[in-house]
């Protein structure tokens, strides 16, 4: 026993070790930092001074519209972006995993190779083909009568929509099909022998089968939207576009950072976000676990025959 311990302990120091170095120190020196401000003494020709201000750098932040607004732009970005990011992932997914499809490490390798282009990269070339004097596909949809501008206030959070579509549709693809490649095929054989469809066997078998890659996928989701920084941070340089250097929460903690100066102020708006990543990602798990629990899935899994002979059941006649 004593020899398990030992062998535990020594596996799992390193992870520790480095967990702690990147992950409970910064945010531990993150919480530190927004409980001071630097303050100018006289009449600022002395030096600064760093004063602990307790609790004002979140009372301040939750003050400022700009921060709050912030988070209304990310509410809009989460509900336009995650269904659709899904339900193109799990249906480009189903495609490929289906009988009929042909060609399949091509596609796979077409639809992941946007997300190997770095995020500052893709933006810089959605740029582009925003911009009405440079955009081909800008001229394409002028010729045909259709008039749209990317960088309006109302353009701009689809432009930004589509940016990360580009980028994480093929990824999350990717996990989706392996889910589905996991699946008994016995259960598959079973239900086409019984004679469900196409389109039964993928949504009243294969969708319930991967519930669990769902929820990843879609937990993964919500926390990597409320990180959303790099997009819009381009459009803001020199584009004329409508965001605006405090356009998202990541926004305005770098501008507060690293264009007034301000660390107290950006570290608080930092931990502020981090806590509504917490607690959405703590929602999302209960959600996904609750519904998981009350489902007969762990039955279904166990029994390829009652699938089969549900998926039956349930195609009308």
């Amino acid at each position: 026993m004593k020899a398990r311990t030992r062998a535990a302990t020594l596996l799992l120091t390193p992870f520790f070790v480095l967990f702690t170095a990147v992950m409970v120190v910064p945010i531990g020196y993150a919480v530190w930092l927004s409980l001071f401000t630097e303050k100018q003494s006289g009449l600022g020709f002395g030096g600064t001074e760093t004063v602990f201000t307790g609790l004002d750098n979140y009372t301040a932040a939750l003050g400022d519209r700009a921060f709050l607004e912030g988070f209304g732009v990310l509410l809009g970005y989460c509900l336009l972006y995650i269904p659709l990011l899904l339900a193109g992932a799990l249906g480009l997914a189903l495609l490929l995993d289906s009988a009929l499809a042909r060609a399949r490490r091509f596609f796979q390798l077409a639809l992941f190779l946007p997300h190997a282009v770095p995020g500052i990269i893709a933006a810089l070339i959605w740029v582009y083909l925003y911009t009405p004097q440079l955009s081909p596909i800008v001229r394409a949809m002028e010729a045909g009568g259709i008039g749209f501008d990317f960088f309006s206030p109302e353009g701009t959070l689809p432009s930004v929509v589509n940016i990360a579509l580009w980028e994480w549709l093929g990824y999350n693809m990717v996990i989706f099909y392996a889910a589905l490649q996991a699946i008994d095929r016995s259960v598959l054989e079973a239900a086409t022998v019984d004679g469900a469809s196409a389109w039964r066997i993928a949504f009243a078998i294969k969708v319930p089968l991967i519930k669990s890659s769902l929820a990843m996928v879609g937990l993964f989701t919500v926390i990597g939207s409320l990180q959303l920084f790099t997009e819009p941070l381009i459009l803001n340089k020199g584009t004329g576009s409508a965001v605006t250097s405090t356009w998202t929460p990541n926004m305005y903690a770098y501008t507060a950072a690293f264009d007034r100066n301000d660390y107290g102020l950006a570290a608080a708006a930092s931990v502020l976000l981090a806590l509504t990543a917490a607690l959405l990602s703590f929602a999302v798990t209960r959600l996904t676990g609750r519904r998981r629990a009350g489902t007969a899935d762990t039955a279904r899994e166990a029994d390829p025959a009652r699938t089969a002979r549900t998926a039956r059941k349930e195609q009308p006649a």
